[in-house]
This record gives C-alpha cells, sequence and structure tokens, in this order.
C-alpha cells in the first residue's frame, strides 16, 4: 500500500469535510452571527466535543490501535475478535454512564468551564439546556473512534475518513431548515449534534460488518488486551489532548472578555483546524498503524523512516498553510463569515485570533506525526510529562498575554505551547534513538525557506487591502480568494519544483 497514495485519498475525504465544515460556519454565522446565542452553543457544544477528543479519537485510539495491532499481527483472528468485543462491551458502557452524568450535572459543567456566563441567568439557562442535548455525543464518538480504530488497522481509512462529513450535513439541513421551528433557534443546533453522531455511528457498522468485527456484547473485566488498553487510556488522555484542555482552559478565561470573545476563537479556530484536520490528523491516523506493525515486528530501521517520511511532509505543506493562514486572514474570514449579522468588526477581531493561531499550527501539525511515535510503541510516560508541562506553560501564557492582546493572546498561548510540546517529543524521540533523521535535512530547509519566501511575496502582493474585502459582494470575494490562492499555491510549488523536490521522493509503502 503506497503511504503518499493513502495519504492522499484520506486527506481528500478530509478536505470534503472541511469544505462543508466552512459551509455549515458560512451558514451558522449568516443566521445567528456572533453573540450571546452563539457563545453559549458553541461553550455547550466544546464540552462533549472536547471529551470526544479526549477520551475517543484522543486516549483510546492512540491506546487500542497498537494492542488491536499488535493482537491481529501475533495472537490471530479469534483473539482479535475477542478483543473487539470485549473493548466495546465496556466501552459503551463506561460512556454511558459519562454520558448520564454530563446530563445531570450540566449546571455545574457549564459553571465550570464558562464562569464568565453565571452573572447572566438567561444566558447560564440556555448553555445548560444546550448542553443536555448535546452531550450524548460523546457516546455517538466513542463508539465511531472504536470502529474507525478497527477500520484503519484493516486499512480501509476512506470511511473514517468520510464520516465527519455527515456532522456538517446534519448542522447545515438544521440551521437552514429547522431552526425557524425551535425557540431560540439556536436549539436546532443542539439537536443537530446529536443527529451527527448517530449518523456518523450508523455509516460505519456495515463496514464493520463486511470485516467480520461488528462488536457483540461480551464483558470481561480481566481480559488482559482490555485492561492493558483501559490502563494506556489514563495517561494518554494527557498526552494526546493537551491542545484541546488549552482550548477549554481559552473558553473560561474568554467567558470573562467582552461579548462575543468565545466566538471569535471558535471561527479562528475553525479555519486553523482546516489545514490541521487536512494534513496533521490525516497522517497521524495512517502512520500509527504501520508504526505499530513495524514496532511489533521489531523493524527499528523502517520505524525512523516512516517517522522521517512524517516529519517531511508536515514541513512541506504546514509551513506554507501557516504562512497563508497569516497572510491571507481577513480574505478568508470575509470570505467565508463576513454575512448576515457577522460585521467588520467581527472579522478584525476573529484576524487577531487567526494570525496568533498561525505562529503555532506547525507545531500542532508535528504533534500529530510525533506523538505516534512514543504511542506506536504503548509508551504514554514520556508525552504525559511533557503535556503536563505543556499545559502549565500554557496557563502561564495565558496570564501574561491576555493583560495585552486579550483574546488574541489566548490564541497565541495554545500557538507558542505547542511548538514547546512538539520540540520535547522530537528530542525525545532522538535521545532515545527511536528516530533517526536520513540525509539531506540540510538542503531540504533551505529549499523550502525559497518556496516559503516566494509564496510569501506574492500573496503580499497580490492580497490587497483589507477594506477592498469588506466592501466586495460574496461573489467577489469568492472569485478573488480563490485566484490569490491559486497563484499563491503555483508559487510555492513551482519554486519546490524549481528546487529539485519530485512527487517521487515522498512516496513510500506501509508496513506490513
Amino acid at each position: 500500500m503506497n503511504l503518499l497514495k493513502t495519504l492522499a485519498t484520506v486527506s481528500s475525504m478530509t478536505l470534503l469535510s472541511r469544505i462543508l465544515g466552512f459551509v455549515r460556519d458560512f451558514v451558522i454565522a449568516r443566521t445567528f452571527g456572533a453573540g450571546m446565542l452563539t457563545d453559549a452553543f458553541f461553550v455547550a457544544f466544546k464540552l462533549p466535543n472536547l471529551l470526544r477528543r479526549l477520551f475517543a479519537e484522543g486516549a483510546f485510539s492512540q491506546a487500542f490501535v497498537p494492542v488491536l495491532g499488535e493482537y491481529r499481527n501475533r495472537r490471530g483472528a479469534e483473539a482479535t475478535r475477542q478483543l473487539v468485543d470485549r473493548v466495546a462491551s465496556l466501552l459503551f458502557l463506561v460512556v454511558l454512564a459519562v454520558t448520564l452524568l454530563g446530563m445531570a450535572g450540566a449546571p455545574l459543567l457549564v459553571h465550570i468551564s464558562a464562569p464568565g456566563f453565571v452573572d447572566d441567568a438567561a444566558k447560564f439557562a440556555l448553555t445548560v439546556e444546550l448542553t443536555r442535548i448535546t452531550f450524548p455525543y460523546i457516546l455517538f464518538m466513542s463508539l465511531v473512534a472504536l470502529a474507525g480504530g478497527i477500520l484503519n488497522t484493516w486499512s480501509r481509512f476512506a470511511v473514517p475518513a468520510f464520516t465527519p462529513v455527515l456532522l456538517n450535513v446534519a448542522f447545515i439541513v438544521m440551521a437552514l431548515y429547522a431552526a425557524p421551528l425551535f425557540e431560540p433557534p439556536i436549539m436546532a443546533l443542539a439537536w443537530a449534534v446529536f443527529l451527527g453522531g448517530a449518523l456518523q455511528l450508523a455509516f460505519q457498522l456495515p463496514s464493520l460488518k463486511r470485516l467480520g468485527m461488528l462488536p457483540r456484547f461480551s464483558l470481561d473485566l480481566q481480559d488482559e488486551g482490555v485492561r492493558r488498553i483501559f490502563r494506556l487510556m489514563a495517561p494518554a488522555l494527557l498526552g494526546v489532548s493537551v491542545a484541546q484542555v488549552s482550548l477549554l482552559l481559552n473558553t473560561i478565561f474568554a467567558s470573562f472578555l467582552s461579548t462575543g470573545s468565545v466566538s471569535w476563537l471558535y471561527y479562528a479556530d475553525r479555519l486553523m483546524e482546516f489545514p490541521a484536520g487536512l494534513l496533521g490528523a490525516a497522517l497521524g491516523t495512517i502512520l500509527l498503524p504501520s508504526l505499530s506493525r513495524c514496532h511489533a515486528a521489531e523493524r527499528h530501521d523502517e520505524y525512523s523512516k516512516l517517522l522521517d517520511w512524517g516529519l517531511r511532509l508536515t514541513f512541506l505543506l504546514a509551513a506554507p498553510a501557516a504562512l497563508a493562514l497569516a497572510l491571507l486572514a481577513v480574505p478568508l474570514i470575509a470570505t467565508l463569515f463576513y454575512h448576515g449579522e457577522f460585521t467588520a468588526t467581527d472579522v478584525f477581531r476573529t484576524r487577531d485570533a487567526l494570525v496568533a493561531y498561525s505562529l503555532g499550527l506547525l507545531g500542532l501539525i508535528l504533534v500529530k506525526v510525533l506523538a505516534p511515535g512514543f504511542y506506536a510503541r504503548q509508551n504514554v510516560r514520556t508525552p504525559v510529562r511533557i503535556a503536563l508541562l505543556t499545559l502549565c506553560v500554557t496557563q502561564l501564557l495565558n496570564l501574561i498575554l491576555i493583560r495585552w492582546l486579550e483574546h488574541a493572546g489566548l490564541a497565541l498561548a495554545i500557538g507558542l505551547a505547542s511548538i514547546l510540546n512538539a520540540s520535547l517529543l522530537y528530542s525525545g524521540l532522538r535521545r532515545r534513538a527511536i528516530y533517526l533523521p536520513q540525509p539531506g535535512w540540510l538542503l531540504f530547509y533551505g529549499r523550502l525557506a525559497c518556496a516559503l519566501l516566494s509564496m510569501g511575496v506574492a500573496l503580499w502582493a497580490v492580497a490587497g487591502e483589507a477594506a477592498d474585502w469588506l466592501g466586495w459582494s460574496l461573489g467577489q470575494r469568492l472569485w478573488r480568494l480563490s485566484l490569490v490562492v491559486a497563484f499563491g499555491a503555483s508559487v510555492y510549488f513551482a519554486t519546490l519544483w524549481v528546487a529539485g523536490f519530485r512527487l517521487r521522493d515522498f512516496k513510500r509503502s506501509a508496513a506490513e
């Protein structure tokens, strides 16, 4: 299996999801703007969404996939099937309990996650109600993560990659057609979360059935594989998802700032997540099963080469994305969100957060590539120590930067801490000789710097003034943004080609 081709497949599915995600945000921004209602919904959705990233896609996936790969390679089909059944049964019961507790304790959760809402009784009550509707999302998504881990281990990457599209479809349909049926209309978005979670789970079940891996209820708390997975999960909660914890803490800080701060951070985060998901999540998804197989087979040299391949692709694609987000912040935000209730002030306040986020984008994506280097070896201690340090540094930076930069300071703190996180993970892999860089990195950096400089000059020259973007119609903005992005990308890749980069240099086979 060609990993570059697989990356293209997963990224294309992710691209479709991200495009629909922007359509979803366009619809939400146009319908609801950025104010009290959206602040309440984004806080309510952030709670189950955070748990989904921490528990399901974060800690569970990183603990489950390496052990599942070991069982498949070393213990045979029957033992693997039994592991899936027992893990699925325990996971369902645990997350069901978490879901019910979360719904019952919604007032306390909102009080903790957005204490600035407490003084506004109507805003607090609405957030509590929205939280109760959205909280079952974590149950659906935990089971989706289980299904996705199984499918990825069997190299069925396309179905899990397409699955998030269904959540965006649910958002768009509910916002456009169901919002007038609810009072307040923002309730339609909460039910879209519930519906989207259910659709994603239902979509993956037929693929599991075709593999013969559709889970059956079989609870055994003493099973060695189950106990190992759940032991690995506890520390992995911090090791994999420190950025998500930081985002939640940012919401707490932002709830004390001016109205709209939570929403400005949300819209900036959505733009930052586009390249982060398109590249970081896709690379992490396809690397982890191959790294796990290399570790199980004790092919250490191949392990190191896989990490090197992932790091080079990250620099090659994430660095220009970060530069483009900073230089094209206003054109992007104006094109996607400057409609209806979303004002010019919202554009510039979101711009401030996006520029701050862009400084740490490369670090955020590198973490998604470097962390699997530890987790594929079932090593959770090192990432946990790094995550704890990074989390502390993030909060220290929050306290310092929020005084001068307000909500943009919160975004900058996450970006700077992500760079620290990636740097410490990299040095840890090097010290343990887990990763040995392949030859040619100095020349790689030189060529990359030339391409970035060329693209930066090109984008700066053609982007135009911010005021112009606010004055143009939606059609004009779409057309001009498409031309600017296409021109910048053409300059970047043409410079890479002249510098000697070729697509064939990045082809790599997956570990079998």
